[in-house]
């Protein structure tokens, strides 16, 4: 499926994240700087391919008319997601903030209940509730097993303390991340592009990083040089470039939630670009025979929440029930 390489393609970049947040940590650098950089090197970006885009105005005029959701959703899509992830990596490596952050995988299919979908009726048009699709929960629970394979190896080395204050933020990061995003697609209801959403989900958490930014220079003064360019790296590649390409992925399979769990799931595959960068650029081990087995596992979950994604759409009875969907 289409979509699911895009996701790989965002997972790739959006390991640059749990790379560099390790580096800048190691530097010296404050956790609040590198999780509010991000955000603000992302707004010029954004700002200039919605403006060539000519999409600027119905933005605005999409946020002004829902002022209070945007900022709830972008703060718990964004803030509660990013700022957990930083703070993590002062306390834990990246293989393990990465490895812990798969539970999104799981997190994003036990959201499903929280959703309606739309489905044509005598008198209109109603609301169900979504159910959970067991098997993108079985094959989702298949890939986590794989990931918690591939860090066997390095988590004998862990004390506790610093397992529960790696572990405990992204945990909550996993859950708010695909929350957020997905409440933003049902807010957006198909009447915003990928770009539109992402800047406007920027901007709606704005004050908030500006607050965090701020705690940052009471607490730890400037950023250093380092810093700032590393944060500009990983706001161009994670912010802006891997964010984009999830939103476009999920954005295709909104309709669908075995679908929307199979591209979500697609960011298992950053362990692996995780553990290939920290190899090559922080001189972290490599992994042993067990860690294979789980990259055996990742794979093989992958393979088929792809199949089954690819079958339900041969399955599908009726195209107008998913128009219907994208218009919630």
């Amino acid at each position: 499926m289409r979509e699911i390489l895009i996701g790989i393609a965002a997972s790739m970049f959006f390991a640059v994240t749990f790379i560099l947040n390790r580096s800048m940590e190691l530097g010296g650098g404050s956790w609040l700087w590198s999780s509010s950089l991000r955000f603000l090197f992302m707004v010029p970006f954004l700002v200039i391919i919605v403006l060539l885009r000519k999409n600027m105005k119905q933005l605005l005029q999409e946020m002004v008319k829902n002022p209070l959701p945007w900022i709830v959703w972008s703060f718990t899509g964004f803030v509660l997601f990013y700022g957990p992830l930083t703070y993590a990596a002062a306390y834990g490596p990246g293989w393990l903030v990465a490895g812990t952050w798969q539970l999104t995988i799981v997190a994003g299919v036990l959201l499903t209940p929280f959703f309606y979908k739309s489905i044509p009726a005598p008198t209109g048009t109603i609301k169900v509730r979504e159910k959970i699709p067991v098997f993108a929960l079985i094959f989702s629970v298949i890939i986590f097993s794989g990931v918690m394979l591939m860090q066997w190896q390095h988590g004998s080395n862990l004390t506790w303390s610093i397992a529960l204050l790696s572990i405990l933020p992204v945990a909550v990061a996993a859950f708010a991340y695909p929350l957020g995003n997905r409440k933003m697609m049902e807010l957006c209801g198909g009447r915003l592009d990928t770009f539109q959403r992402v800047l406007g989900m920027t901007l709606a958490s704005l004050p908030f990083w500006v607050i965090i930014g701020s705690a940052g220079y009471a607490t730890a003064g400037l950023p250093s040089s380092s810093q700032m360019i590393q944060a500009f790296v990983v706001a161009v590649c994670s912010g802006v470039v891997a964010t984009t390409l999830f939103f476009i992925a999920t954005d295709r399979t909104k309709g669908d939630q075995g679908k929307l769990a199979a591209v979500e799931a697609t960011q298992s595959t950053q362990v692996m670009f995780v553990l290939v960068g920290e190899v090559l650029l922080l001189s972290a081990p490599l992994p042993d025979g067990l860690a294979f087995g789980g990259l055996f596992l990742v794979v093989l979950g992958m393979l088929l929440h792809s199949f089954f994604a690819r079958k339900s759409v041969e399955k599908l009875p009726d195209v107008n029930v998913i128009k219907s969907e994208q218009k919630i």
